[in-house]
């Protein structure tokens, strides 16, 4: 009975080992399938499979912030909208080109205003020269400049195809500046000392006191037909539109005075 017992541990044995020599062939076999491809260090597979692992970590950590962003973003935008409109609303009012509002006649245009005689020139509130006409009252300080009454867009577009043609509002708004230096011209000279005009000037200066002193006209900015000379205002065929669109906007009006067209330049009301 010891003898049948031991021979069937060796079989066991022998079988098992056999067993396990199965199993390392089909190993074998399975790992030399694909040699180009097999991985020869495990350890190499763990350290790639690792480093995956912490790439995708990093990733769903970007997503949570650009999540967390997003409703930060989507107010920033819709402050910028606001915002956008804000600046649209306010650059329909305002030329794209705004000159200086004083304008060079030539070498002998006026360059200062004629104060408050009694404070500022004592010598010249005395002053009586030949032929010149009965002062005109002195205008008081802080003298308001010509109004810039801009049209709108919406204006502009109230308006016929006919009266409108071709114009656009940068160029309205332009002949605006210019006709407000026309008229703050024509101040200069009427308010200025015959000693300050030039010679040149003089005959123009005695003609806008009196025309200044008309009735309609007194205390309102005006300029003549006969100042038109540009730079954007002038006496073609676009600037006899463009003081047609005015005219009929309500930002001037015209008057005869003498041989001379005065427009005068109209406040907002």
């Amino acid at each position: 009975m010891e003898g049948k017992n031991a021979g069937a541990s060796l079989d066991s044995l022998i079988a098992a080992f056999n067993a396990r020599v199965a199993e390392l062939q089909e190993l074998v076999i399975a790992r030399n399938m694909y040699p180009g491809s097999s991985i020869a260090d495990l350890s190499a597979v763990d350290a790639a499979l690792k480093a995956m692992e912490l790439q995708v970590q990093a990733i769903k950590g970007r997503l949570r912030d650009e999540a967390a962003a997003i409703p930060k973003a989507k107010r920033l935008i819709e402050a910028s909208l606001r915002q956008k409109k804000k600046l649209q609303s306010l650059s329909i009012h305002v030329p794209s080109h705004v000159p200086e509002r004083m304008t060079m006649l030539n070498a002998d245009t006026i360059s200062c205003r004629l104060h408050d005689a009694g404070n500022q020139h004592p010598s010249v509130g005395n002053l009586k020269l030949e032929g010149e006409p009965v002062a005109i009252p002195k205008e008081k300080k802080g003298r308001a400049p010509p109004p810039l009454w801009y049209i709108s867009a919406d204006e502009l577009d109230s308006l016929s195809s006919y009266m409108r043609g071709r114009l656009t509002l940068e160029k309205v708004n332009a002949a605006i500046n210019d006709m407000a230096a026309y008229a703050e011209a024509n101040v200069q000279l009427i308010v200025a000392p015959k000693k300050k005009v030039g010679e040149s000037l003089w005959e123009k200066a005695l003609e806008l006191r009196d025309i200044a002193m008309t009735e309609g006209i007194k205390g309102k900015h005006f300029f003549l037909e006969s100042d038109i000379k540009g730079p954007n205002l002038k006496l073609d065929n676009t600037g006899k539109a463009i003081l047609t669109v005015l005219r009929h906007l309500g930002r001037i009006s015209e008057i005869r005075s003498g041989h001379n067209r005065v427009i005068i330049l109209l406040k907002p009301h």
